[in-house]
């Protein structure tokens, strides 16, 4: 997972930089669809569009299953599938509420999971350990790795959603700019303070499997138990405000979802490839 994770650093560094070039030349809400519809033309366009849209359509589920499992730490008898189903639903309601109220609900939920993986890293790190980070490190061998990159993505995903708010933005080369440096920055320190930490409190068996051999998908108040135990109040709180870093990832995706999703040039760009000028625009009036 470490080798993974370096390797999509790396990825994720030069791409931003690349992208904010990008959004800052053709500062649109479409991202990467408008960027290789004029660099290649409508069809890979479509399917750059297409790409984007799938990445935003299937990480919101993920994102509630995770709300869901943090919240069954808190409430065991409330089946995970129930609390995912509504924290998708409620959060779907504030994009389509307004988009001031969501990016200011967002803004906060996002101060407060950065401050609980900042105090997350404070109790643990004190406890690190390098035996802990060299105990069982290759497991599965370069297969391991390879296994591993679709995780190690997500402690970046949807950054490039930055980009689609270019064509909201008053002064979009100099706040694109800045929003996309200061995003990658936090987010390389706050990964790299994330897997040293948790891990190096007891290796990462400790945050993979629970105490019963099965596997979890809370890591971080494993870690912390291990080191305060699970009747603490730090435990609890770093539960409670864990659930804000879900909360602003999925309000996080929605979002991108909510601007990318430019359903008009998508349907534009197939019938501009099959179809009559004519037989376009009657196909564009029954969808609508």
């Amino acid at each position: 997972m470490a080798i993974a994770t370096i390797f999509i650093i790396i990825l994720y560094v030069t791409f931003t930089f690349s992208y904010t070039e990008l959004a800052c030349a053709i500062p649109r809400a479409g991202g990467g669809f408008d960027y290789a519809n004029r660099a290649l033309g409508k069809d890979w366009g479509f399917i750059a569009g297409m790409a984007q849209n799938i990445e935003f359509v299937f990480a919101p589920p993920a994102i509630a299953f995770a709300i869901g499992a943090y919240f069954n730490l808190f409430f065991p008898e409330i089946p995970i599938l129930a609390i995912a189903i509504s924290s998708y639903v409620v959060f779907t309601a504030l994009n389509i509420y307004g988009v001031k109220a969501a990016a200011i609900f967002e803004l906060i939920i996002t101060i407060l999971a950065v401050g609980e993986l900042l105090l997350f890293t404070g109790i643990t790190l004190p406890h690190f350990e390098i035996k802990n980070l060299q105990h069982n490190a290759w497991p599965n061998g370069w297969q391991g790795v390879f296994a591993a990159i679709p995780f190690a993505i997500w402690f970046f995903l949807a950054i490039e959603g930055v980009a689609n708010v270019a064509e909201e933005a008053i002064n979009p080369k100099r706040t694109i700019l800045f929003g996309f440096g200061s995003a990658i920055l936090t987010l390389v320190i706050l990964c790299i303070f994330t897997f040293i930490s948790s891990v190096g409190v007891a290796g990462w068996e400790a945050i993979v499997y629970k105490t019963d051999g099965t596997t979890s998908d809370s890591p971080l108040p494993l870690a912390l138990g291990r080191i305060v135990g699970s009747n603490n109040v730090l435990y609890h709180l770093l539960i409670t405000i864990g659930l804000f870093g879900c909360f602003a990832y999925r309000k996080n995706i929605g979002n991108h979802h909510y601007l990318s999703f430019r359903c008009f040039n998508i349907i534009y760009c197939v019938y501009d490839s099959v179809a009559s000028v004519k037989e376009k625009r009657t196909a564009i009036r029954k969808t609508f």
